[in-house]
C-alpha cells in the first residue's frame, strides 16, 4: 500500500488495448492524495474477464507545470487522477548523501 503524501511516477507501458491510464501522465510524477478504494482491474474487465485480482486505486495530484511545461496558469495549479497502483511507482527522494 501507498501512503498519501508519497511522491509517485506513473509508468510509461505502452500496452494494447484498453488502458484506463492517460497517456498524457506516462513518465510524470505527482503525490498520493489518498487511497479512493480496491476494485476489480477495468482492463481485465474490458475484455470479459473477472478483474481479478483487485487492484488498490489511489487518487493522484500533478502540478498542472509538471505535466505540460508550457502551462500558462498558475504555478499552484493541479489536476488529480485517479490511478491503479500498478501504474504508478514511488520516487525514492534524492540522496543527500556526498562522494558516492
Amino acid at each position: 500500500m501507498i501512503a498519501a503524501g508519497t511522491r509517485v511516477r506513473v509508468l510509461a507501458h505502452r500496452i494494447p488495448g484498453h488502458c484506463r491510464t492517460p497517456a498524457y501522465l506516462k513518465g510524470r510524477e505527482g503525490e498520493v492524495v489518498e487511497l479512493a478504494g480496491t476494485y476489480r482491474d477495468p482492463e481485465l474487465l474490458a475484455y470479459h474477464r473477472p478483474g481479478l485480482p483487485p487492484r488498490r486505486l489511489y487518487r493522484v495530484r500533478f502540478r498542472q507545470r509538471d505535466v505540460w511545461p508550457d502551462y500558462p496558469g498558475a504555478a499552484i495549479d493541479t489536476l488529480d487522477a485517479d490511478l491503479y497502483e500498478h501504474w504508478i511507482e514511488a520516487v525514492s527522494p534524492p540522496s543527500t548523501e556526498t562522494g558516492r
